[in-house]
């Protein structure tokens, strides 16, 4: 698999948590941030991330969350209508995946292996789906894993 090592900053997200299953709550999840988001005017220069917080293996499936978070700005007044979160930087793996569920579940099928072949250990963060619009314009996402330094 073909990445790139990246330095995340610290991004400030507003979001929506999704807690069950992961699957087609998930997208709802999203659909529901996503309309916030064109309401307050955030969805057209932003970036979205799609954010499985628990590893559905060791994870019971009615305890998985899965959170739909779009980026701000620190000064960006939010409202109480949407949850708020900082998210730590650092060095991450990225890859640039097709937007199917097909390839996003074949890459994360493959990227443990990529990882240990190329002697990274994942960082203990949450691996994170990152969207812009010209990457869904034209249907990918990056699959960004973090890595220890």
């Amino acid at each position: 698999m073909k990445f790139k090592v990246e330095t995340l900053p610290n991004y400030r997200i507003a979001y929506v948590r999704q807690k069950g299953p992961y699957g087609p709550a998930n997208i709802k999840a999203m659909e529901k941030l996503k309309k916030w988001a064109k309401e307050e005017n955030l969805l057209n220069s932003s970036i979205l991330l799609a954010i499985p917080q628990d590893n559905p293996e060791t994870t019971p499936p009615e305890n998985c969350r899965f959170d739909a978070c779009i980026v701000i700005s620190k000064d960006y007044q939010l409202d109480n209508s949407i949850y708020e979160n900082e998210i730590s930087g650092g060095k991450y793996l990225v890859y640039k995946v097709k937007h199917t569920a097909e390839d996003i579940q074949k890459a994360y099928t493959d990227i443990f292996s990529s990882l240990q072949s190329n002697g990274y250990q994942i960082d203990n963060k949450p691996i994170m789906e990152r969207y812009t619009v010209d990457m869904v314009n034209n249907h990918y996402c990056e699959l960004c894993i973090p890595i220890k330094q």
